[in-house]
């Protein structure tokens, strides 16, 4: 807690003393997919696979008619505009702006298959504001309560963290109720147009897809500092990240903190293809032994990729490299793809395809607007594969991941995935559907069949003849939907019903939920439920 505290003092001192914006938009599909109109467009060259985006002018005119939707100028009834419109305190300066909002997120459901009550009761406050037109600040925070159903309480205790929040302990002797803290905070200064210094505490998205294999929002917010160059068609990010890890273990009980930094370049080759290339390297504060490792100040130059300088250096360092595209296929339908690549060894990576060391994992998708002429219908067809032990390590602390949570997808490795969304937006109404089918095997007991990333690879079940699903193979289906209304597009603060059915099956257990919920919620911050487990239970 007190590094989360300091973050938040850093980024509040540097607003005070910043003499010089882009516009910065949080992250969360449900969002961004609003401005697939015009980030897809084939009339347009937009960076779209490196998120958050800073809202620029080719989609300015999508983001106000979001965020100022029925405003009326002329309205004086300030309880009307506070309410629909506008931030709770909102002040605009000659020279700088500033805001603050209380972010109620309440939420009460029914469990039918579990035949009891869940619910969230949390509270949050976000402040913000710029300073001229170069620099931006946001502090967020919630205190969070929750009861959840069965599946999302077996994740939080063979994990330890709420899915992409925080750590959480149980409350009132309810073991299905948790308590936990989520905070973010960054400062971005944008110095000259084509350079972005970012800091703070929040998340990073690669990718074009709902979900990454190379680096998602799934984690828990992390502290970094990050650069974007943006040279036209050229986009590139380089950025230093430290994270905690309290889930790899070690007889010698030391510090498990851990370090990563990241590279990627997206290159908009035409108005319809796009090319990106990503690499990382992860490393241990303190090694297994005891000895101190600290930031390797080899991967401070922000403009290198760095596998031959990890490889160069002889480095015990954890490396993965990969590759984004997407195609416009017409003005609204467009192509995606992403490899991510664990370990590579030419001789079996060929002529061995079960090998234990062959470590990748693909993913095809299709993604469009308006379906059917439709204005405001948007879908998304994708499909994942990640082979078993891809992203894990020798050693726990090295392995890809960031607070006890995959960096990239969020159900590890060994699996197969095919997701379907569709969105639709009328006026402040928006409609959200989700189906999603896996297929996975799961760890049994301590053996290990590479889908838990915090096994070590060198423990394999097997070293040849390795295949999707090994271990206990399961099926999960999952239906989502949800209906809500907007009632201040500021801060997202909306009315929301919505439904859950979940089946997950195998040799060892049937599973099913279902369940319906309706809340008060706000905030742009992306709450993942489409889960799968690790091991058996």
């Amino acid at each position: 807690m007190k590094r989360i505290f300091t973050s938040i003092a850093l980024v509040l001192v540097t607003a005070g003393i910043a003499r010089s914006q882009s516009v910065y938009q949080p992250y969360s599909y449900e969002f961004y997919q609003k401005f697939n109109a015009d980030a897809y467009s084939t009339k347009t060259r937009v960076h779209t696979s490196l998120k958050p985006f800073f809202v620029d002018s080719l989609l300015m005119r999508s983001y106000d008619s979001i965020m100022n939707y029925g405003s009326n100028p002329a309205n004086k009834n300030i309880l009307y505009r506070k309410l629909f419109n506008e931030h709770q305190i909102d002040i605009k300066g000659q020279n700088s702006t500033f805001y603050a909002d209380l972010l109620p997120d309440f939420n009460i459901g029914r469990n039918f298959s579990e035949k009891r009550n869940t619910w969230l009761s949390s509270i949050g406050l976000q402040i913000g504001g710029t300073v001229s037109d170069k620099f931006y600040y946001n502090v967020s925070g919630y205190l969070n309560r929750a009861a959840v159903p069965d599946y999302i309480s077996t994740y939080i205790r063979q994990v330890g963290i709420v899915p992409g929040m925080a750590y959480a302990g149980t409350f009132n002797n309810n073991p299905n109720a948790y308590a936990w803290d989520y905070i973010t905070a960054i400062a971005s200064y944008t110095p000259v147009k084509f350079l972005n210094i970012t800091a703070g505490r929040n998340k990073t998205f690669i990718g074009d897809g709902y979900r990454s294999l190379l680096l998602s929002d799934y984690a828990s917010p992390y502290p970094f500092f990050k650069l974007t160059a943006n040279l036209g068609n050229v986009k590139y990010m380089a950025m230093w990240s430290y994270f905690t890890d309290p889930a790899g273990t070690s007889d010698k009980m030391i510090d498990r903190n851990k370090w990563g930094v990241f590279h990627y370049l997206d290159w908009n080759v035409s108005n319809r293809l796009s090319i990106g290339f990503y690499d990382s390297v992860i490393w241990g504060d303190v090694d297994d032994n005891g000895r101190k490792h600290g930031f390797d100040f080899s991967y401070i130059n922000p403009v290198i990729f760095l596998r031959p300088v990890e490889a160069a250096n002889g480095s015990p360092d954890n490396a993965l490299i990969g590759l984004t595209t997407k195609y416009k296929l017409t003005d609204g339908i467009t192509a995606y793809g992403q490899f991510a690549l664990d370990e590579f060894q030419s001789k079996n990576f060929f002529s061995n395809p079960t090998y234990v060391n062959n470590k990748f994992g693909y993913q095809l998708g299709v993604r469009g607007a308006n379906l059917f002429s439709i204005k405001n219908l948007n879908y998304l067809l994708e499909a994942n594969t990640v082979r078993p032990y891809t992203y894990s390590e020798r050693a726990t602390i090295l392995n890809y991941s960031a607070n006890s949570e995959p960096l990239a997808h969020p159900w590890g490795a060994n699996f197969r995935e095919v997701v379907a969304l569709l969105n639709y937006s009328y006026k402040r109404f928006d409609f959200m559907g989700e189906f999603d089918y896996g297929h996975y095997g799961l760890d049994i007991g301590t053996d290990n069949y590479g889908k838990d990333i915090f096994q070590s690879y060198r423990d394999p079940i097997h070293d040849n003849g390795n295949y999707i699903a090994q271990g206990i193979t399961t099926n999960m289906v999952y239906l989502q939907g949800k209906i809500g209304y907007v009632l201040n597009p500021k801060y997202n603060l909306r009315l929301e019903l919505g439904g859950i059915y979940r089946t997950e099956k195998n040799s060892a257990f049937n599973e099913k939920t279902s369940m319906l919920t309706f809340g008060l919620r706000s905030s742009f911050r992306q709450i993942y439920s489409d889960l799968a487990s690790y091991k058996s239970h």
